[in-house]
């Protein structure tokens, strides 16, 4: 709305209001203020969460202060959302197709998250909201995002393949640099990584198809974009066991993401770098920015010891928001790098119910690879209470120490996902 308001008064030459031009401008305001309002409204929103008695339903599984945990207000992910929502609504371009589409996404995965935490506190059901219901939730998005990359003209990419041309003069009226692209097209490419021609196209899948080939790689598209949804939706909402685990990891991503977006958004970076340039996705610099600021704030209060649990509003719509943003970006092949911590929390889980019903089906005896999944309740259990596989560590190591190390990985995979870029 201020974005919309000083771009109307900067025909009346209004002072600084060719700031809110400046993609780094607004991105920078729009940290700060999310910052805020997470950091000093979030206070009011915990206590109106206590007064209301929305605490968390904490189940006796033997880990080290879980049971510490009973009584911690849940629901904390209305402290995200609306700390990304409103610095969006003010500085963002609304008229720009890829912020209506985070901001769209913010909302769907939140109203999905609220209703499965709604269930839990208001029935007692910790089980919440049954999975099928989340699955449709998810796909639902995954269609909505697909379909608007498939149909909006406004969504397009360019190879950026044509070198950067300046004008090279000694003289003060010397003309500013002219730079060029390849021209930007509907298609179904993406980024893949350890790839020197790093783009990679879906129609590819469906060669076999003929001349109906760019319509099957569309629809190939439209499925990726639903199961990266759903699998790194379901993965945050995993990996949201500890305190501060998932929204300390989901900030390292964000910051990631925003520094892809900035380069790929950007017709000078995109061309000198020989990365895909997609025209007008820099706006969503400005929404990365608040959901860096929103995840930072809310860890003031969620680090360890909590004094809030996001619950399902905030792990299942950071996931969703993750999926979104690095679709529109067309870096979803770098996903199982960037979001490994959220991949393996998945695997672990899969691969612990699966042998556990292998087992008692073969032996009349489950068995468990892990002590307990998602992994870092593996960590965080005594090895000396449950046989398993991997007995390591022996020991329960302090959640705080899980939580650090978990991060330093995401950090570590952030800077990987860049090399795998550079290596091409």
């Amino acid at each position: 709305m201020l974005y919309h308001l000083f771009q109307y008064l900067e025909q009346y030459n209004v002072p600084g209001a060719r700031l809110f031009d400046y993609i780094t401008f607004r991105s920078g305001f729009a940290l700060i203020l999310s910052l805020f309002i997470a950091i000093v409204f979030g206070r009011r929103i915990i206590d109106r969460l206590q007064m209301m008695q929305v605490g968390e339903i904490v189940r006796n599984l033997g880990l080290e202060g879980q049971m510490e945990k009973k009584g911690t207000p849940t629901m904390g992910g209305i402290i995200i959302i609306v700390s990304i929502l409103v610095p969006c609504l003010l500085l963002g371009n609304l008229t720009n197709v890829y912020m209506l589409l985070m901001i769209v996404s913010t909302i769907w995965c939140g109203a999905l998250g609220f209703a499965d935490d709604y269930i839990k506190v208001a029935h007692h059901d910790k089980d919440g909201l049954k999975g099928k219901f989340k699955i449709v939730g998810q796909v639902g998005l995954g269609l909505i995002v697909g379909l608007t990359i498939y149909l909006s003209p406004a969504i397009v990419m360019s190879e950026s393949t044509v070198p950067v041309q300046r004008t090279v003069s000694t003289t003060v009226a010397a003309k500013p640099a002219v730079v060029t692209s390849s021209p930007a097209i509907k298609s179904t490419q993406t980024t893949i990584p350890f790839v020197k021609n790093n783009n990679f196209d879906y129609a590819y899948l469906t060669k076999w198809m003929g001349k109906h080939a760019q319509t099957g790689g569309w629809i190939v598209f439209i499925l990726v974009t639903i199961f990266v949804i759903t699998a790194v939706s379901n993965g945050a909402n995993l990996t949201d066991g500890l305190d501060g685990l998932a929204t300390g990891t989901s900030a390292i991503i964000g910051v990631a993401l925003a520094i892809m977006c900035y380069l790929g958004g950007n017709v000078i970076y995109s061309t000198y770098l020989n990365i895909m340039y997609i025209p007008n996705s820099g706006e969503l610099v400005v929404y990365a920015a608040a959901f860096i600021g929103a995840t930072i704030g809310f860890l003031w209060y969620n680090s360890y010891p909590a004094q809030v649990f996001m619950g399902d509003t905030g792990s299942l719509c950071l996931g969703g928001i993750i999926a979104v943003f690095a679709i529109l970006i067309r870096k979803e092949l770098l996903i199982p790098i960037l979001c490994a911590i959220f991949f393996v929390e998945d695997l672990s889980v899969m691969i612990q119910v699966a042998y556990f019903k292998y087992t008692k089906k073969r032996y009349g005896e489950a068995r468990r690879v892990f002590k307990m999944t998602p992994l870092h309740h593996h960590f965080q259990m005594d090895g000396s209470k449950v046989e398993s596989i991997i007995k390591r560590p022996k020991q329960a190591i302090p959640e705080s120490k899980i939580t650090m190390r978990f991060l330093i990985v995401a950090i570590f995979l952030a800077v990987i996902t860049f090399v795998t870029l550079k290596i091409r």
